[in-house]
């Protein structure tokens, strides 16, 4: 549960501003990283030292719920002139690493990201009237923190969050949300690493499937350019009834040119998904999907997993040659020192340790193979084979449900161990697909349907016998049984 309160109530409330005038027995013992985002606050408003704030009753480091101690509510005037209209600025505090003491968060040194690097931020446009801010945003950002702490996933700018539903639990269609690096707030450095600010923008479903297509910034600068649906500081309004497709039509023929040049840098996704090697009778004791030591099932091995991981992490880098790691891969400069050692990147799941050597595992070759997904995996296809594969890229989908996994590859991308001579592959229970180019285009033709979600009924089955590969969308129901 959380309180509402003026930052200024008994507590632990915002200190004086850093500088001369903040007392140094005061400032020595409020906590270090609270005190540098606060100076960041009072940068920005100044007349504004004691704001209201949502916190939490019971903190999460004392076995509360809500992993951000607390969240405060600023008024911003905006700018008329430069249409920017009156809204409430939410940042939080709890992301990063505020005490330093390892209470939450541990101290990986002053140069590096503090806690998980980055707080939240939201600006929600200002109703005609309205008094004090809402504090549903509060409660919205405490919902994105548990997943953060959860996973030990971090957002970055241009990610997308599929949220499914509205934000504020109105009839809204905004029910999505994107992030940005937030219009306002500079990087702090405390004494415990770097904090930035990422800002969580509303957004409709068209206009999400549309970041999903093409890419998150993309379509955050196409919002920049529609006032009523973000403009320049990309403010949220709940009552926006419109898509920016709607607002100016024009606007998704930049979407669908950005498509065509650029393809997606959406490079893989969670998903229900799994996948039979049709070539072997399923009981067949030499299927690597299950083999055994004891009564333990094989799982995706480190190595496996941490190859996932570098396949995602450089398939979002657009300017990057499309190049899927050695198995035993040495990871990158700079991907082991943006966050702490102790944090994992999006696909590394709890039991990704290898129950079996990962060296007794082969690859093996493939002769027909069956894929499975949920009817929201199975949308994706199109983008996967249109926006992916089509640039010479790669695309994953990690079970979320299971331990196993599938990546498409295009006949550009190095490093796969799926061949022309050998399309079906699979280490383990990962699979790799490689799809020319021309079968793509056929696919693409016959999986037309996937994308008017609205007259598909299930289940539903594709199959190309002359590839030997089949393609199954089946009810939610069916990745919930234990055989998944």
């Amino acid at each position: 549960m959380a309180e509402l309160r003026p930052s200024g109530a008994p507590g632990p409330a915002a200190p004086p501003a850093p500088g001369p005038s903040a007392p140094p027995a005061f400032a020595s013992l409020f906590p270090p990283g609270l005190h540098a985002i606060y100076g960041e606050c009072r940068r920005l408003y100044p007349d504004q030292p004691n704001p209201l704030q949502v916190t939490a009753i019971v903190k999460y480091w004392l076995g509360g719920p809500d992993p951000l101690d607390y969240v405060s509510m600023y008024r911003n005037v905006g700018s008329p002139s430069a249409n920017i209209p009156e809204h409430w600025h939410y940042i939080s505090f709890g992301l990063s690493d505020l005490y330093g003491d390892s209470r939450v968060h541990e101290f990986t040194g002053t140069d590096g990201p503090s806690g998980f690097g980055f707080e939240l931020t939201f600006r929600l446009k200002r109703e005609t009237g309205e008094s004090a801010p809402p504090t549903w945003p509060a409660e919205l950002m405490q919902g994105l923190a548990r997943y953060v702490f959860q996973s030990e996933n971090t957002f970055c700018s241009g990610d997308h969050v599929s949220w499914h539903s509205p934000l504020d639990n109105s009839e809204s269609r905004i029910q999505h949300m994107l992030l940005t690096e937030d219009p306002q707030m500079q990087p702090v450095q405390t004494p415990f690493g770097v904090v930035t600010f990422l800002q969580i923008v509303g957004v409709c479903t068209e206009e999400l499937h549309a970041a999903q297509q093409w890419n998150g910034q993309g379509i955050l600068e196409l919002l920049r350019t529609v006032p009523v649906a973000g403009g320049p500081w990309l403010i949220t309004d709940m009552r926006r009834g419109e898509t920016i497709f709607e607002i100016d039509p024009h606007l998704q023929e930049r979407v669908d040119k950005g498509i065509e040049t650029d393809g997606s840098n959406l490079s893989g996704v969670s998903a229900k998904c799994a996948w039979d090697d049709l070539s072997r009778p399923p009981e067949d004791d030499e299927d690597s999907r299950s083999i055994c030591i004891g009564t333990q099932p094989r799982r995706l091995s480190g190595k496996d997993t941490e190859q996932i991981r570098e396949t995602l992490r450089r398939g979002l880098e657009i300017n990057s040659k499309p190049v899927l790691p050695p198995i035993n891969p040495q990871r990158q400069n700079g991907f082991t020192h943006d966050r702490a050692p102790s944090r994992k990147d999006s696909l590394e799941s709890d039991s990704s340790t290898a129950i079996i050597p990962h060296e007794l595992i082969r690859t093996r070759q493939l002769e027909s193979v069956h894929l499975k997904f949920n009817q929201e995996s199975g949308a994706l296809i199109p983008l996967c084979l249109r926006g992916r594969l089509l640039h010479g890229r790669h695309f994953t989908y990690k079970s979320i449900t299971g331990d196993m996994a599938i990546t498409f590859v295009s006949t550009g991308v190095e490093g796969a161990f799926a061949t022309e001579e050998h399309p079906y592959a699979a280490h383990g229970p990962w699979l790799q697909i490689l799809l020319t180019e021309e079968f793509v285009e056929k696919m693409l033709e016959d999986l037309e349907d996937l994308t008017s979600p609205e007259e598909f009924k299930l289940p539903k089955e594709y199959s190309w016998p002359e590839k030997k590969l089949k393609v199954s969308i089946l009810p939610d129901v069916v990745f919930d049984s234990p055989l998944h």
